[in-house]
């Protein structure tokens, strides 16, 4: 068993089972009386998110108006990862999942975004490969050094690549957050994928509409 499916067995034992049986009591009928306005959002107003031209699993362009009309979740982080970033994008996609149960057809309209800061070992493939493994419909991202560095400069995301270890690897430290945008590409809320995927599927909840 590989190091990525040996971590996905791990937070699948631990996390899905209880994510699965989640009922979000947040989750009434779409536009709901008692979701906040998105003018009072916490990320509403700034300066988050921009157009970039990255690669999809099958290294064909994509560019963030692509996702026109479609609320985004967005997290940048890279597959050689080896704790927090599949971590996370467990949480995005079991939190994602249980809101699909409750809420079909805006839960159709939300698609998750895992973006690699790691271009040089997440080629297209092993990038789509990875996001897949959280949710069926999570779009996975590279490209060049440049357009990747582009894309968290727009993004407002920083990472370093970390020196060699003795094998050949090295890790790249980054920020961690995950985003929730609305369906114009404003930056609407941070999700709490630290809380785990209860957390996040109820802070999807509040929002989408």
């Amino acid at each position: 068993m590989n190091r990525l499916a040996m971590l996905l067995a791990q937070i699948t034992r631990v996390a899905l089972p209880a994510a699965l049986a989640l009922a979000l009591a947040a989750c009434g009928s779409g536009g709901d009386a008692s979701q906040p306005d998105l003018a009072t959002a916490p990320l509403a107003g700034a300066a988050i998110g921009g157009d970039f031209t990255l690669s999809d699993k099958d290294g064909k362009p994509v560019r963030w108006s692509d996702f026109a009309g479609q609320w985004r979740i967005v997290y940048f982080g890279y597959t050689f990862c080896p704790d927090v970033c599949p971590v996370d994008a467990a949480a995005i996609g079991q939190g994602l999942r249980a809101f699909e149960k409750e809420q079909p057809e805006l839960g159709a309209k939300v698609t998750p975004i895992f973006v690699t800061v790691d271009p040089e070992r997440d080629t297209a493939e092993v990038v789509g490969e990875f996001a897949a493994n959280f949710h069926p419909r999570m779009v996975g991202l590279t490209g060049t050094p440049e357009q990747v560095a582009a894309a968290a400069k727009a993004f407002v995301v920083w990472f370093d690549k970390g020196e060699p270890t003795e094998n050949g690897g090295y890790l790249v430290n980054h920020t961690n957050q995950t985003v929730l945008f609305d369906p114009d590409g404003k930056p609407i809320a941070l999700l709490p994928t630290d809380m785990g995927g209860k957390a996040v599927g109820e802070e999807i909840a509040k929002w989408v509409r």
